[in-house]
């Protein structure tokens, strides 16, 4: 009888219940003689304060919402102006070919995509965590520019415009009265919209995941986690490392932050580890509902006869590649790159890579890592062999005139940098490293997926002779 009432009283709870305490019993079956378990899962519970009755008169600027948020927080937006969300640097590293240690990011390195922000800004600043940086005169002290509503507004009607100051339909009292902690949507405005467009920067990181089911991410769809789950955040500083064109800092994330070490139960797959990185098996192929793209070819820009298709050619950039479902590129890496910096000479016969990561099959620390890797034709200067960064918009910009030899002086000469008024265009790439849309373990890669005929690594590129399991070991 008191089973039967047990199992009628869990009959009868809402479902959202049944699967939490079904999570419960899986992580603590070891309680009663089962295998122990090999995750730690601490996902925060999430509450925020309604603010709805804290802000009741209309805001006529966004700066009077940032001065309204500080008298409850007044240090918040000291924090922000710390953290590379607003400076668009991250901390000081070494890069080869150049003396000392130096603070790179954005805001001033080169990429695939626009290339550069350096007379971009009010394009680009779209997606700053502040309002009105349009050119260099931006006070990066004055407190009223930092927006906390970009990150903590849970309307969904707040669009930033030119220089990220909001668009004048955005209805600032709502958006006030809003406030929370930061939802998916926060960061993916950005992060999955960056470089132009949907899942033009990142092949791992696109909408599918505002509302990802298992099948786009284990940890979002089936676990319910939010980006700050994973990226928790202290004082404002949003840990996690972008290698690619934003910042390269020392506050990193691992799976064994919330993973115990060695994962699995069985021992076989733990020897991978001293070799692979977790994501080069649980990250089968990124891109899955989502196109993302994978090659730019600026050389093509200001065609006038060609139609307009944005997942093909637009004339004021260009012709694109899109993969959709792709199988990742995979190379060593120890969580660290390379770095091409502005005025840096390439060899145009030979495609420059702008990140190169670090590592190598000797590098004890180097792991094998899944890329996408983003292909790209970029102007450079024929006499200096640099890549030049156009102005593309504004007066003179590449947009608005569809004059390359303009818009590249224009370009060199706020970057600081000489330009012959001879150029042409440089093969180029960067490496974008995956760490998202994490498959269910039932779709991570099975031996004969790298062991077999038709394995996704290339061996031989990656320093062995052949199949390391036909050769006896790693290195």
């Amino acid at each position: 009888m008191k089973r039967a009432r047990s199992v009628m009283f869990l009959l009868g709870l809402p479902v959202v219940v049944l699967l939490a305490l079904a999570g419960y019993l899986r992580l603590h079956r070891h309680a009663g003689g089962g295998d122990p378990p090999r995750t730690e899962f601490a996902v925060r519970e999430h509450k925020h304060l309604d603010h709805a009755h804290y802000f009741t008169a209309p805001f006529a600027r966004p700066q009077d919402v940032t001065r309204a948020c500080l008298g409850c927080h007044p240090k918040a937006a000291a924090e922000v102006m710390a953290t590379p969300h607003w400076l668009w640097l991250g901390d000081s590293v070494s890069v080869p070919g150049h003396a000392g240690r130096m603070r790179i990011g954005k805001k001033n390195l080169m990429n695939n995509f626009c290339i550069t922000v350096t007379g971009n800004l009010a394009s680009c600043t779209k997606c700053h965590a502040g309002y009105g940086w349009k050119d260099t005169t931006f006070d990066f002290t004055r407190a009223e520019n930092v927006d906390c509503l970009v990150c903590h507004e849970r309307s969904g009607t707040y669009v930033k415009g030119s220089a990220g100051v909001p668009d004048s339909t955005v209805d600032l009292l709502a958006a006030a009265r809003s406030v929370g902690y930061p939802k998916r949507e926060n960061c993916g405005v950005c992060h999955s919209y960056g470089g132009g467009g949907q899942a033009v920067k990142h092949g791992d990181l696109d909408g599918s995941l505002e509302n990802p089911g298992p099948e786009d991410d284990v940890h979002m769809g089936r676990l319910g986690f939010l980006c700050i789950d994973c990226h928790r955040t202290q004082a404002h500083r949003i840990p996690g490392r972008a290698f690619s064109v934003s910042v390269e800092d020392a506050h990193g994330l691992a799976c064994t932050d919330c993973h115990r070490a060695p994962p699995h139960r069985d021992p076989r797959l733990n020897t991978h580890l001293a070799a692979l990185a977790c994501q080069a098996c649980h990250i089968p192929t990124y891109a899955r509902k989502i196109p993302t793209k994978t090659n730019w070819d600026w050389s093509q820009a200001g065609d006038s006869t060609r139609a307009d298709d944005p997942h093909r050619y637009l004339r004021i950039k260009g012709a694109f590649v899109y993969g959709h479902d792709l199988v990742p590129e995979y190379a060593w890496f120890n969580r660290s790159t390379n770095r091409y910096l502005v005025g840096d000479r390439i060899d145009t016969t030979q495609v420059t890579v702008i990140n190169p990561p670090r590592g190598d099959i000797h590098d004890g620390t180097a792991r094998i890592w899944p890329f996408k890797i983003h292909r790209g034709t970029l102007p450079y200067d024929r006499q200096s062999s640099t890549l030049i960064p156009p102005i593309l918009s504004g007066p003179g910009g590449f947009w608005h005139e569809f004059d390359w030899g303009k818009a590249l002086a224009l370009g060199a000469k706020a970057s600081g940098l000489p330009f012959s008024g001879r150029y042409g265009f440089a093969k180029t790439a960067m490496y974008w490293p995956l760490s998202h849309m994490v498959a269910p373990k039932e779709k991570a890669l099975s031996c004969d997926a790298c062991h077999g005929d038709h394995s996704v690594m290339d061996w031989k590129a990656l320093g062995y002779e052949g199949d390391p399991i036909q050769r006896g070991g790693r290195r």
